[in-house]
């Protein structure tokens, strides 16, 4: 068993930890301080620009894309490192690279289904870093947990396709760069096979109808990175049936494809995220004095550091492993994988980060620290892309399979 990167990933890994520690991590705080001073909060701070120029100029761009003729043509396997240092400041470094949620997913969708003109006209800007887009698929009044019980509607009236319905935490959505949506909904919601009702259009921002109401916060914070997480509505929205991706009825695969990769790209950023914090640990237990020696010294402290070094490097090992059986027999021979990390990744690192914030007491959970800001996102990923009771449920059913 060879466990050592290859010549390319090494390269690009070197090239990336040094983007990371000589313009990344010092821009954070500038970020933070330009944003602060703009007209509206989900404006772009020069220094991100500034960031994804110099990230292009290295050729650390659209690093997740596997596709060659699109992107940097990278396995899996080459990628998961990557996405793990980008994780230790993931809500800069990705979008420095091109490589941030939800453009990445809606990248893949339009690179593999979409046709030659929607590539032209949205694929090619969104690979430039020219505009940002949003991926409408998760309702507030259903489980959407259960894609199939999306009620968006998407009829279609002669030569365009009219879409009415509500959806919330749509990731991208209030950023003012964000010019297209791909919206998910039911073009056959009576349909014999309950995968086979859904299909995705694509909607333009400035579509009649279309309106983006408010931003919806996590645990109370507005995540700019992402362009925000709003509630949309749809009413009568018309789009011609060109705006259509793939087939009618091709929305729950397409849904499925999408989701495969952009798993295991959070998983891989958590990894880093969950560097960061044993970093900001150790530096903080051997800094700090607390009843006459260093927290460093205290044996609880030395216990949670040695079980986040444990947890992290058998994470890394599995979500390794799954991105090579991706790479080497597919998206569906890596599925008992990709739940698997799906599960126990965000899990795991929520807890890291918890007991980094526990450590860094008062200032765990203050805006001087990224600790609460790390938190808040890492438990979010155990909802995002389908809670962790789907995946257990899903899991479950295909180990006892084998014993029906």
């Amino acid at each position: 068993m060879d466990f050592a990167f290859d010549a390319r990933t090494e390269e690009l890994r070197g090239k990336l930890l040094a983007f990371m520690d000589e313009h990344v991590l010092p821009a954070e705080e500038t970020a933070q301080e330009q944003r602060a001073a703009l007209a509206s909060p989900w404006d772009t701070p020069a220094v991100v620009e500034e960031l994804k120029a110099e990230a292009r100029r290295q050729g650390l761009w659209n690093l997740f894309l596997p596709d060659a003729a699109y992107g940097a043509g990278l396995t899996n396997l080459q990628y998961a490192p990557l996405a793990e240092i980008t994780g230790r400041s993931p809500h800069l470094a990705p979008t420095a690279l091109n490589c941030a949620a939800p453009d990445t997913g809606n990248m893949e969708v339009l690179a593999q289904f979409g046709s030659d003109e929607q590539r032209k006209r949205w694929l090619e800007p969104l690979l430039a870093g020219e505009i940002r887009s949003a991926f409408a698929m998760t309702e507030p009044e259903v489980a959407s947990s259960d894609a199939t019980n999306i009620e968006t509607r998407i009829e279609r009236q002669g030569d365009e396709y009219v879409i009415t319905g509500r959806k919330w935490y749509i990731s991208g959505a209030m950023n003012p760069a964000c010019e297209i949506f791909i919206v998910m909904g039911k073009t056959d919601p009576d349909g014999a096979d309950v995968r086979r009702q859904q299909s995705m259009v694509l909607v333009p921002r400035d579509t009649p109808g279309l309106q983006v109401r408010r931003a919806m916060r996590v645990y109370g914070f507005e995540d700019h990175s992402h362009g925000g997480h709003a509630e949309v509505v749809l009413d009568r929205v018309r789009v011609p049936v060109g705006n259509l991706v793939g087939e009618e009825g091709g929305g729950f695969a397409i849904a499925q494809a999408r989701l495969g990769p952009g798993r295991i790209h959070h998983c891989m950023r958590l990894i880093g995220m969950a560097e960061r914090a044993i970093e900001l640990m150790c530096r903080r237990a051997v800094s700090r004095t607390a009843f006459g020696k260093s927290l460093g010294q205290q044996g609880v402290v030395q216990e949670w550091i040695a079980d986040a070094r444990v947890t992290v490097e058998q994470l890394r090992l599995l979500v390794l492993k799954t991105a090579w059986l991706m790479d080497t027999v597919g998206n569906r021979g890596a599925h008992t994988e990709i739940q698997s990390i799906k599960i126990a990744t965000p899990r795991a690192v929520v807890d890291i980060i918890d007991r980094a914030v526990q450590l860094h007491g008062a200032g765990g959970v203050s805006q001087d620290f990224p600790l609460a800001e790390l938190w808040a996102s890492a438990r979010t990923l155990r909802l995002a892309d389908g809670p962790d009771e789907v995946h257990q449920r899903s899991l479950a059913r295909r180990e006892l399979k084998q014993y029906l």
